[in-house]
Order: C-alpha cells, then structure tokens, then sequence
C-alpha cells in the first residue's frame, strides 16, 4: 500500500509500455483521523490470483486536490 504524499513529473528514461488492463475500486476510510481516499486495483484476467488486490494507494484531501490538478491539465475541458 502506498499513501501518496508528493506528486512530480516523471522523468524516468524507461520506455513505457502498454499495461494490462484491471478494475479498480475505491473506498473511503481514514488515516490517523484524516479522510483519505483509497483505489485499490485487482488482477488481470491473466493473473493466478484474480480477485485479490494488487496495489493500493491512498490520498488524503491535499494530493486529491492535486491529482485533479494534473488531470485537468491532461484532459483540458474535462
């Protein structure tokens, strides 16, 4: 699981490739009395364990906020 505290341009040099495809649910919950939003995605159908979670990530209001920042920018007229 990760909690996301900073968003940055990548600038990896590592060539992205296509990624499997997933479904992916969200929850709300709460870290140490903060409201964080929660996406956790599932396997592929290729995958051995189909059903399980294969990452999660949590945000708080602050990366939230940001993140729709990012795809605002990524998506004009969203």
């Amino acid at each position: 699981m990760a909690y996301i505290n900073q968003f940055f341009a990548s600038k990896s040099a590592t060539t992205t490739r296509p990624h499997t495809t997933c479904s992916c649910g969200w929850k709300v919950t709460e870290r140490d009395g903060t409201k964080v939003l929660q996406l956790d995605t599932y396997g592929s159908d290729g995958r051995k364990d189909q059903g399980t979670v294969s990452q999660s990530i949590q945000l708080d209001r602050a990366q939230a906020q940001e993140l729709l920042s990012i795809i605002r920018k990524t998506f004009p007229g969203l």
